[in-house]
């Protein structure tokens, strides 16, 4: 029996041995004057066990018939289930048991037949990490932003990366699937949610290359702000971008990565797509409406804080990559591997002034000098000179031996000659 049923027992006996009225027992059983009269004639009656509910034991009204359990639970095992990271969740089954096989069962239902016949287990709770951090109050008032590395083909193709926007205030999401965490990727995301829903009043990130820096020894000194080509684009727009101190603090985003990992995997697998092109169309025309359908909620203030966003002219040149150079004395700006040869008019730029170059998402540059567009061409990269080796000396070659001459007044150079004729005619004379 059950606690309540042990003490209307307990009451009603008081009642029978005179020690209690009927009305004070109805008070303190919490039924009216008339059921507590019921119970007191069914417990003089059949005693204790006139006081149990008469369903005890029985089947529920609301039970499912047993053949629709066991088909239901057959189409999981055949279709949901499999190893820990490829099995449907109850919820996620119960979804597609109601579009694809026509049963429709709540997850709750689902899940403790799942768990009945050992296709489910009991998630392991787990203890606050800390507090978590109230939504704000209105829709567009932070967004935060950040991608998410993962097989998302499975062994179908390499993984990719899935750049994530979530509302604080609603949990809504808008994602695309790309190959890397680039600026043009986080651009790419950004917009899609600009012209869908406004410009947000702040993005939350992390501390990565792509959203914002540390400043530079010289910026320090000079005090000046550091900003990537995307925080200058977000600064356009005039949304602030706050960095976070740690993955726990945009946690909101964090979860909605642990949703899809699961849900949008399964769903991928399940349609064969193996490419980011698919992916997308699949996430623009079907699962993100789904998803933000069932996860999305109402925000706490009726307020939407996005502003208008401006015009596609305006977007256009927002989300472009803008850097400056250095007009050489022939005209010429080198910009990444190019080679670009401004048009010598007439009220151009000087030679050695500084240029504006503007890139858009398609690659296409134009140049401006105190906003005044500029005509150029591209021009092939001058070809470098070979460069000068310089030649190895040749040996040295041995030293030409020097004959030696005696000087002019060595005795050697004495003549002696006639000293000689003359004992020569004297020897002459003689004979």
């Amino acid at each position: 029996m059950s606690g309540r049923e042990l003490t209307r027992v307990e009451v009603l006996s008081r009642v029978k041995a005179g020690t209690l009225s009927l009305g004070s027992a109805a008070t303190l059983m919490g039924v009216s004057y008339r059921q507590a009269k019921r119970l007191a004639r069914r417990y003089q009656a059949e005693g204790a066990k006139g006081l149990k509910h008469r369903s005890a034991g029985g089947t529920s009204n609301h039970a499912r018939p047993t053949k629709e359990r066991e088909r239901a639970l057959a189409l999981v095992r055949e279709k949901y289930s499999g190893p820990i990271d490829m099995r449907f969740g109850p919820t996620l089954a119960a979804e597609h048991l109601a579009s694809e096989d026509g049963i429709t069962v709540h997850h709750d239902t689902l899940r403790r037949w799942m768990l009945a016949a050992g296709l489910w287990s009991r998630a392991r709770t787990r203890s606050a990490h800390r507090a978590r951090r109230e939504r704000k109050a209105h829709f567009g008032e932070l967004v935060q932003l950040d991608g998410s590395f993962h097989l998302w083909y499975e062994a179908r193709a390499p993984r990719g990366c899935l750049m994530n926007l979530v509302d604080d205030a609603t949990g809504r999401t808008l994602a695309r699937l790309g190959d890397e965490e680039t600026i043009w990727a986080a651009a790419d995301v950004l917009r899609r949610w600009v012209e869908a829903y406004g410009v947000p009043l702040a993005l939350y990130t992390d501390w990565k290359n792509v959203y914002v820096r540390v400043p530079n020894a010289e910026e320090q000194a000079t005090g000046a702000v550091p900003r990537t080509q995307f925080g200058r684009m977000c600064a356009s727009l005039g949304i602030q971008i706050i960095a976070a101190s740690s993955p726990q603090a945009k946690g909101r985003v964090e979860r909605n990565h642990g949703t899809h990992q699961d849900r949008l995997v399964k769903k991928l697998r399940r349609l064969g797509i193996a490419d980011s092109t698919a992916a997308n169309a699949f996430l623009e025309m079907t699962y993100l409406p789904d998803h933000n359908a069932r996860f999305a909620q109402p925000p706490v203030s009726a307020e939407d804080f996005h502003r208008r966003p401006p015009s596609r002219v305006a977007l256009d040149r927002a989300f472009q990559l803008e850097e400056t150079r250095v007009l050489s004395n022939d005209w010429v700006i080198r910009y990444a591997t190019r080679y670009l040869q401004v048009a010598r008019q007439s009220g151009q730029a000087p030679a050695r002034s500084t240029v504006l170059v503007r890139e858009a998402r398609d690659g296409a540059i134009e140049l401006r000098y105190r906003g005044r567009l500029m005509k150029w061409t591209e021009i092939p990269a001058p070809l470098k000179s070979a460069p000068v080796v310089a030649a190895e000396p040749a040996p040295p070659r041995p030293a030409a031996r020097r004959t030696w001459r005696p000087s002019a007044d060595h005795p050697w150079r004495r003549d002696t000659r006639p000293a000689d004729r003359e004992l020569a005619v004297c020897r002459a004379a003689n004979r």
